[in-house]
């Protein structure tokens, strides 16, 4: 299983949670993964979580899975939607792709609260305030 996977490191390759839009009433936010790689990400999976703890009672979310297919050099492609209702929960991305046949994986956590406009910044390749991690 897990243990039998080789340690590839995973480089150059981020999961940002993007501000689409904003107005008075609402701000629309998109998950993406950023591929900043000279070369494809191949057949390209991840699941996606939230878990944590409001007023004191535990809580999780229904765990999604997406299949993105290949993701281009130096390019990215939308994951998901996001609410802002769970931004106080910890929300889970595991990523795994193929490189040239060879398996990679990584575990991206954004914890709570983490979401906020201090943390902001310029996402490469889409050119969008969010948050990054990668």
């Amino acid at each position: 299983m897990k243990k039998d996977l080789p340690e590839n490191i995973v480089e150059n390759v981020a999961i940002a949670i993007v501000m689409e839009s904003a107005t008075p009433e609402a701000k629309l936010w998109k998950v993406y993964v950023i591929n900043m790689r000279d070369e494809a990400l191949e057949t390209v999976l991840i699941s996606s979580k939230g878990y944590g703890e409001k007023d004191g009672e535990k809580i999780k979310t229904s765990i999604l899975r997406h299949s993105i297919g290949n993701v281009p050099a130096k390019s990215f492609a939308q994951v998901e939607l996001i609410d802002e209702q769970v931004f106080g929960l910890t929300n889970e991305y595991w990523l795994s792709y193929y490189i040239k046949g060879q398996i990679f994986d990584k575990k991206f956590i954004f914890v709570p609260e983490s979401i906020v406009d201090t943390n902001m910044t310029r996402v490469p390749l889409l050119n969008k305030p969010g948050v990054m991690i990668g």
